[in-house]
């Protein structure tokens, strides 16, 4: 297939792209600056210059291809609000190009806080009111099936790790960092999950391959690693204390880190024979990447 890639550079899609491309799919990415594009193009993807901003180039470039993996996002936490407006323009903008196709369309969501306090399970559909905002974007994907396009939603991990990861973890490091001690909140018993990076990409390309239309999928490789491991991890690395500590002494992650939300990938792997194979979180924390 000739895929369409939005945050083809970035995080998850810089990992995306190569397994695509690996598979014997011909792979353009959205890049919005010389260097990405250059990423891109030694990597063996063509390139499409332009950002989420750029409705009529992401309206090309779905029209031009044969599925589309959305991963772009606009990670402005000073006006978050205005980041859900582009990501869902550029959600509608996608559909308007492949209504009447029936091509894939994947888009990323995420696991985190989907059924606080239980598993979640790829079944479960949020409740818009109180999910988080990002959950409203993956429902309007969904919905896109109504114009006879193929969404997909794949839920990630809150942590999708690996060497070059500057996420919820690194975050985590940096706070201990700053205070002596590898923090948790309260026993340290609720629950995180997470996902290779590799993996993750193994399964956007299933998804594209292989999904059904409105398939809602779970990139969840570790289902329910506790805080207090991986906080014991984090002081291993650094060689400090473990130590329950107060939400805010976590810094901006803390909220996030404190809450209970384990999700499964059974039904995912089911359907579409995915088999995480990379290492775990803990395995990363304990090869020092997130310490140098």
């Amino acid at each position: 297939m000739r895929v369409f890639v939005t945050g083809a550079s970035g995080w998850i899609g810089s990992a995306v792209v190569p397994e695509l491309l690996a598979h014997g799919h011909e792979v353009t990415g959205l890049a919005r600056s010389d260097a990405s594009a250059e990423r891109l193009t030694a990597g063996g993807a063509r390139v499409l210059r332009g950002d989420l901003d750029a409705l009529e180039i992401l309206r090309e470039g779905a029209r031009t291809h044969d599925a589309v993996i959305h991963l772009a996002f606009v990670h402005d936490f000073s006006d978050f609000a205005g980041s859900l407006r582009k990501d869902r323009a550029a959600i509608d903008a996608i559909g308007d190009a492949l209504e009447g196709t029936g091509r894939p369309f994947a888009i990323a969501s995420g696991t985190l806080g989907l059924t606080p306090g239980r598993v979640a399970t790829e079944r479960d559909r949020p409740d818009p009111a109180t999910a988080h905002p990002r959950q409203q974007s993956a429902a309007a994907a969904l919905a896109l099936a109504d114009r006879q396009v193929k969404p997909l939603v794949v839920r990630l991990a809150p942590t999708v790790h690996g060497e070059g990861d500057h996420g919820f973890v690194a975050a985590l490091v940096k706070a201990a960092r700053e205070r002596g001690v590898a923090g948790y909140v309260g026993a340290g018993d609720n629950r995180w999950t997470a996902v290779h990076r590799q993996d993750a990409a193994a399964l956007f390309r299933l998804a594209i391959e292989q999904a059904p239309a409105q398939a809602v999928l779970h990139g969840v490789a570790e289902e329910a690693i506790t805080a207090r491991e991986i906080a014991d991890a984090i002081g291993r690395g650094l060689g400090m204390p473990t130590a329950p500590s107060a939400v805010e002494d976590l810094g901006w992650v803390g909220p996030m880190f404190a809450a209970d939300s384990p999700a499964s990938s059974t039904l995912t792997r089911e359907l579409l024979g995915w088999k995480p194979a990379g290492p775990t979180l803990i395995d990363d924390l304990d090869a020092g990447y997130y310490f140098t």
